[in-house]
């Protein structure tokens, strides 16, 4: 939940996973339900799309750029870095369902984290992601939706009906 979390610290982390890891992260990002763990952190809920957006932009300039300032919104300073940087950009997958976070995911995303089921709700997603992507003169190819597999249960037919089915 990003929005819950400061953005240049996420920065640091994912990007020392990301060195570690051998540039296989894929940060998945989401802005939470819980009004209550808002009130806890004294931040605002009904911004958390906004500071979500803003967090995205400023990590990206993190893990790519020199020194350099920043005056958004929700995060203001002046000369910072970040060292050390992937090599590679960190793909960041936005997790949710709602029309603003579609919106949102289409434009700064590098992927889709779906929540729910494959079915004709979860296909319109797509399909608005997609048109979304393509209005905005982004690629389709590359765009990642890493769906959750249901294991639980089952034996292996079900489980690559369920794949499939994605």
């Amino acid at each position: 939940i990003l929005p819950q979390r400061q953005a240049v610290l996420v920065a640091k982390q994912a990007a020392e996973v990301a060195i570690l890891s051998g540039n296989r992260l894929r940060l998945g990002v989401g802005v939470g339900w819980n009004t209550v763990e808002y009130d806890a952190l004294n931040e605002v809920f009904g911004t958390r799309g906004r500071r979500q957006a803003e967090q995205v932009e400023l990590m990206r300039r993190l893990w790519t750029e020199d020194a350099f300032s920043f005056d958004g919104e929700f995060h203001r300073f002046e000369h910072a870095s970040l060292f050390p940087r992937p090599s590679a950009p960190v793909p960041v997958l936005f997790g949710g369902s709602a029309p603003s976070l579609i919106e949102r995911c289409a434009r700064l995303g590098d992927g889709w984290i779906p929540l729910g089921s494959p079915n004709d709700k979860s296909a319109e997603r797509i399909a608005e992601l997609r048109r979304l992507r393509e209005a905005a003169g982004l690629p389709w190819d590359g765009f990642e939706i890493r769906a959750q597999a249901q294991y639980a249960g089952g034996d292996p037919v079900r489980w690559q009906a369920h794949a499939r089915k994605w």
